[in-house]
């Protein structure tokens, strides 16, 4: 049996809380290790880390969509908008714990955006992603019609800068960071319609 319809089978029978309950699962855990001292001694630091890279695993999962349905014929289009909310849900988490436990001040909060690039680049992916997260819904699809898949074509930026923002942060010379962003570049890669060559 072909791969693309044994999968989309089986994934027909899931239903999309399941994803959502899922894909809260990693951050419930998490919590729950930083408050019993299982992250290690900096805890925060590996609270932090560990959303914004589950944030990063989502964004990679929702620019896979598209490619496995085009190319291998897998669709997992319905869980599509799931994967995108979870992202951003991750993305806030990962906020919230820099914001309130790490940094703790507005002041040095506004300073740390003005000079460090990697945290310039993180929130400006940040905020490329809150008019997507607002959209994703059924009203809005309407409402904006054909403007709305332009609009959402953002999270491609927002994945690229997700990227570009854990390459940042690295030190020194890390694979973990260029296997993210040659994940993102590869299946931006795969969304491009190349332009049909005309019959002779």
């Amino acid at each position: 049996m072909p791969l693309g319809p044994a999968i989309n089978g089986a994934a027909r029978r899931v239903p999309v809380w399941a994803v959502w309950i899922a894909g809260l699962a990693p951050a419930a855990w998490l919590f729950w290790q930083a408050a019993t001292g299982g992250l290690g001694v900096e805890p925060v630091e590996a609270l932090e880390h560990r959303l914004g890279e589950l944030a990063l695993q989502l964004l990679i999962a929702g620019l896979a969509v598209t490619p496995l349905r085009r190319h291998l014929g897998v669709n997992l289009m319905r869980f599509r908008r799931a994967l995108g909310l979870l992202a951003f849900t991750y993305v806030c988490l990962h906020l919230a714990v820099w914001l309130l436990l790490d940094v703790q001040t507005l002041a040095r909060v506004w300073e740390d955006v003005l000079k460090r690039p990697y945290i310039t680049v993180g929130m400006a992916g940040f905020l490329l992603l809150i008019p997507l997260a607002v959209t994703s819904n059924d009203w809005s699809v309407r409402r904006l019609g054909s403007r709305w898949r332009r609009l959402h074509r953002l999270s491609y930026l927002a994945a690229v800068l997700g990227g570009l923002h854990f390459l940042l942060l690295a030190k020194g010379f890390q694979l973990e960071p260029l296997l993210y962003a040659g994940a993102i570049l590869g299946l931006l890669a795969l969304r491009l319609r190349l332009p049909r060559r005309q019959a002779a």
